[in-house]
């Protein structure tokens, strides 16, 4: 895994500059560009469903070997949903031996929760 420093967002008077929420501001082309192919990744059940075993994995890590048994896809079809999934920014991994082990990437998730989340209440909206 790479050792690079995460910013923590909310701990600064920036935390909401490099990606407004969706109610606080229109998004510019580029980050809708952005925000797309993150969320065009996670309109697949088979990639929604890779993304949640690698998240919920014990250890932060899941090899791929542990992915496949659990989908009626073959492994080529596997590994063609974790790419896409890598493309989006959404995983990363690391070849060790002859397996691959996949991660997430807790800023990617953090920045998706946070231009969902919304601050206004919802009253009178069912």
């Amino acid at each position: 895994m790479s050792k690079q420093e995460l910013v923590v967002l909310g701990q600064d008077d920036q935390s909401g500059a490099c990606c407004p929420g969706l109610v606080a501001a229109p998004v510019d082309e580029n980050q809708a560009a952005e925000l797309s192919r993150m969320f065009k990744a996670l309109g697949d059940p088979v990639r929604l469903r890779l993304l949640s075993m690698i998240a919920s994995r014990s250890g932060g890590e899941v090899c791929v070997c542990d992915l496949t048994p659990a989908f009626d896809l073959s492994q080529p079809t596997i590994s063609h949903h974790l790419k896409l999934l890598r493309q989006a920014g959404l995983i990363d991994c690391e070849r060790r031996g002859t397996w691959v082990y996949y991660w997430v990437l807790p800023a990617t998730l953090d920045r998706l929760s946070a231009f969902l989340t919304t601050t206004q209440t919802a009253e009178g909206h069912a």
